[in-house]
């Protein structure tokens, strides 16, 4: 019986800590309404991805859901993971499973992912980090994901020098902070934010001395948890964490 007992806490142990890798919460900044989506890089795998095998993009939850389903794998959550081109190709570095399949962007260009200095969130042998895009290359440690998106919101706890605390340029924007090398906060604002007031919420209120903004608009969220699944646009990189 004692036995048996064992059997069970130890079970119960073990999907109690599962459970806690992944976790969700609201937050109230500036008058706005944040989801964040903790996620515990030590316990959980982080994966990106993009296209299936014959090359085709997922660009939606509930197409990437059933495609990892019919490998044995339960989407639990996800969110877009970068910007693209018109043929949802990534513009940006993309690094899966260890394997770069679209190098660094360090071109000039318009728009938000050439607002300098723009970055790349990784996910190495030593943990999760948010660095600027020129300082990817110096990396030593092996990399197992990672994607650039910009422009950066908070680089050594100072904020994008171009953001504006009275912009009226206010979108739902969804971006990732690095409170420490075992966390990744990935957040999603409930209602149009602009970016000054997005960097904020990581720097003051996340406490995270390095963030990088995903993108707007298109911003979505998948949460079996919350069961919530959004669409709003077709999305190019996806990044999630599967059972």
């Amino acid at each position: 019986m004692k036995t048996l007992f064992l059997v069970v806490w130890m079970a119960t142990l073990a999907l109690t800590n599962y459970a806690s890798a992944v976790e969700f919460s609201t937050v109230e900044f500036a008058g706005k309404r944040f989801t964040v989506c903790r996620v515990n890089v030590r316990k959980e795998r982080l994966q990106l991805f993009h296209r299936d095998e014959t090359g085709q993009p997922f660009k939606r939850f509930d197409r990437l859901a059933p495609w990892l389903e019919s490998r044995g794998q339960k989407l639990t959550f996800a969110s877009n993971a970068g910007m693209y081109h018109a043929d949802f190709a990534a513009v940006g570095l993309f690094v899966s499973g260890g394997q770069q399949s679209v190098p660094l962007n360090t071109a000039k260009g318009d728009g938000n992912f050439f607002l300098k200095p723009n970055g790349v969130f990784a996910v190495t042998e030593v943990g999760a980090r948010v660095i600027e895009s020129s300082e990817f290359p110096n990396l030593r440690e092996r990399v197992i994901l990672a994607t650039q998106s910009g422009p950066l919101l908070v680089r050594g706890g100072k904020l994008h020098p171009a953001f504006n605390a009275t912009s009226v340029s206010r979108l739902f924007r969804n971006g990732v902070g690095v409170p420490s090398p075992e966390v990744a906060l990935f957040v999603i604002s409930e209602a149009p934010v602009n970016f000054y007031e997005f960097a904020t919420l990581f720097r003051d209120k996340l406490h995270c001395q390095d963030a990088l903004f995903l993108d707007g608009t298109i911003s979505s969220l998948h949460s079996t948890e919350l069961k919530r699944s959004d669409f709003r646009m077709d999305l190019g990189p996806i990044i999630g964490v599967t059972e």
